[in-house]
This record gives structure tokens, sequence and C-alpha cells, in this order.
């Protein structure tokens, strides 16, 4: 955290045992990918997301990489991915050969919008036998990549009934989303694959690391074997294709089991977090946050507005300066992918809605750890910043 910014935006908290696992680790000398830790992490985090299997990886752009490759993506091919979302998502895509169509944001809660993919998939793609080919560029679409941005699930169930008719895997990037249910589903185990993330600032950290869950047993084989260079089981040191060095180490899986003995109450924090906020701007006229729906429960784990320029007086990035001027770190929102340069090229469906919640969204500081002083000096912050007409509105 730079250090003229006293409130950060979303830092870890180890708080448990964090210590004594790393401790373990280090006085048996099982400090790299293998040991205890790591199967124990990936137990505890499969169990959580309600899917059969769990396969630890560095990051969470690995565990997306792997998830593509072994749901059959393959160069050349297509996926249709959220364009409200982290770069990563996308470079997974690219990683594994294929090709990012970026699919735009509904209004309300910000996910995939799924009339998009249902027009796309009717009008814009033909079938050839069981695969189904987009008419504009010939490739195969090979899988859809829904991304539960912020945490929020997407419409799982139609997704995947979307999905179930053109016959297309769903590989679910629920990187910001462990914890979240659709029904009394966990997100990450409703596609065929889901991945997670636990860099620094996702609910519960590694430091870096990732995670595949899945419920197909010789998926969860073949993943594995990816990330361990596709070594062949057994003394020798041979490898019957080209592999990944994707495996996550002993160290970092002990600080995830010790996160994971707190998720429920990290969870917590941030819906208690996340409903002062929602109490204290409700009455701000141009101030918006991400909706929720009534069909899921979110993990909340970044609270995200929208700054409406015409109502509030200043714009999200002049709101943005001023509360790092205060010694409050706020951020934008993600380059919608269809607008990134790194992505240049790929096709997109829409991206109007996408573009407007990039130009005014900010989101606040909402680490587990934010006290309620701090997170009233927030608030304080940003009523103060928009224009007193909007505040007395």
């Amino acid at each position: 955290m730079p250090s003229d910014l006293t409130i950060p935006l979303c830092e870890p908290y180890l708080a448990g045992n964090e210590w004594d696992y790393v401790k373990s680790c280090l006085d048996t000398n099982w400090v790299s990918s293998v040991g205890a830790y790591v199967g124990r992490f990936e137990e505890d985090v499969a169990h959580r997301a309600g899917a059969a299997h769990g396969i630890a990886t560095v990051n969470g752009t690995a565990a997306l990489h792997i998830a593509l490759l072994v749901a059959g993506v393959a160069p050349g091919d297509e996926v249709l991915v959220s364009t409200l979302t982290f770069v990563a998502s996308a470079n997974a895509i690219r990683h594994a050969g294929a090709w990012p169509v970026t699919v735009d944001a509904e209004p309300d809660y910000w996910q995939m919008d799924l009339n998009l993919i249902e027009a796309f998939l009717a009008d814009g793609c033909e079938r050839r036998g069981e695969a189904v080919f987009n008419r504009d560029s010939g490739r195969r679409v090979a899988a859809i990549m829904p991304v539960h941005v912020n945490g929020h699930p997407v419409d799982m169930p139609r997704l995947t009934a979307i999905a179930q008719t053109y016959n297309l895997p769903v590989v679910e990037d629920a990187t910001e989303a462990l914890g979240s249910r659709v029904g009394n589903r966990p997100v990450g185990s409703i596609g065929l694959l889901g991945c997670f993330s636990f860099n620094g600032n996702k609910l519960i950290t590694t430091g870096g690391g990732g995670m595949i869950v899945t419920d197909d047993e010789e998926l969860a084989l073949r993943a594995r074997h990816l990330t361990t260079q596709a070594r062949v089981p057994g003394p020798e040191y041979i490898h019957d294709e080209v592999g990944y060095n994707y495996r996550l180490t002993n160290i970092q899986s002990a600080i995830g089991c010790a996160q994971m003995e707190q998720l429920d109450d990290y969870i917590a924090a941030k819906h208690r977090i996340a409903a002062r906020y929602d109490a204290a701007f409700a009455e701000q006229p141009g101030l918006s946050p991400q909706g929720l729906s009534p069909d899921v429960f979110s993990n909340r784990w970044m609270y995200c507005m929208m700054v409406d320029p015409d109502q509030c007086g200043l714009d999200s990035r002049a709101l943005l300066e001023r509360l790092n001027g205060q010694g409050i770190q706020g951020r934008p929102i993600w380059q919608p992918l269809h607008l990134s340069p790194a992505h240049a090229g790929s096709q997109s469906i829409g991206g109007s809605i996408a573009d407007r919640i990039y130009q005014q969204t900010v989101s606040l500081p909402c680490s587990v750890s934010l006290d309620e002083a701090q997170q009233q000096r927030v608030i304080d912050a940003v009523l103060s910043a928009v224009e007193p007409e909007a505040s007395s509105a």
C-alpha cells in the first residue's frame, strides 16, 4: 500500500492459523509443490465449491488456461466471455490459442447479457454436426466462459440451458466469487469446470494462487497432469506431452488452509460493509451501486458504484482523485475487453452497457478488516465530494 494511503482498497487479512501452518512447512522442509497442505487446500476449496475435485494452481489465470484446455478448447477456436472483466479472462483464452468473443453486460447486475448470447448463437452461428461455427469468422465456438463479476453470480440456470442447446461446455470464471451461490448451488461447480483466484485482494488469499474445481474425475486427472509438467506417474522422468509448471506450493497452500477456516467470517464482513455503504448512499441522487439479484447469494467481494456526473457534479475519475487525495484508495473498474488494445481484433457483441459502467464506476475500500470509523471516513469523503444540491436533494 502506498505510504500516503491510510485506507487501502482491499487488503488481505491474516489473523488465523497462517503463521502456525507456514511454520510447520518450514520446520518439516515441505515448502515446494509437494506437501500435505496442497491436498488439504484442494479438498477444502472443492468441498466449499460443491465439487468432487480440486486442482491447485499458481494463480487464477493458470487455472483458467488449464480448464479451457481440458474442456476441449483448441487453437483457432472461439470462447464467449464477459467483456466486463479483468483482462486475465481473455488472456487465458489466448494462452489456449483461442480467440475471445466478448459479450456485453446487462445493466442491472453487470453480468454477461444472456439475451445477446442467445441471439449470437441463433443468428450469428451455424451448426455443423455437433459443432457450432461463427458465421463471420468461420471459427468453431468451443466454450462459454461466464465471469461472476465482483462475486455476483451470472444467471447460471439459464446459461447452462443455452449451453446445452448448443453442446457447449461452460467454464466458470469464479475467480472473485468463492462462497457465492445460485440458489443452493455454489458457483464454480455449476459449469463443467470452475476456477478461483487467491490473489492478495481476493476474499481469501495465498499471496498468489488459483484452483480448478470439477465433478468430472477424468477432467480432474487431466488437469492435474497438465499442471505438473505432464509427467507420467512412476520413478522415471517421462513426460508424454507439453505440460506446465502450474502447481501451487505447500507454503501457499498452508496459508490458504488457514484462510479457508475464516471464509464465513470474511463473507459476513463483506456483507456488513456493503450494507453500510448501501444505506449511506441510498438517498444520494447519482450514486448507484451494482445491483443484487434476489435469486443469488453474492459474497460481495468488491463494492462498486456508478457515479452519474450530471447529478453529482463530478465524474468517477474526479471522485477517485479526491478520495486518493484524502488517503483513501479507490479504483476504476476494469477497461472492458472489447476496448483493450491487448485484444484488438477480437469480435465483440454489444458493449455500450459495459462502456458506461467502466466510465462511471468507482470501487470503494472494502477490506474485511475495514472498521466502522474507517468506513465512515470513506462515506463522508464521497458525500462531501458530490455537488451540494445532490447531497441535499
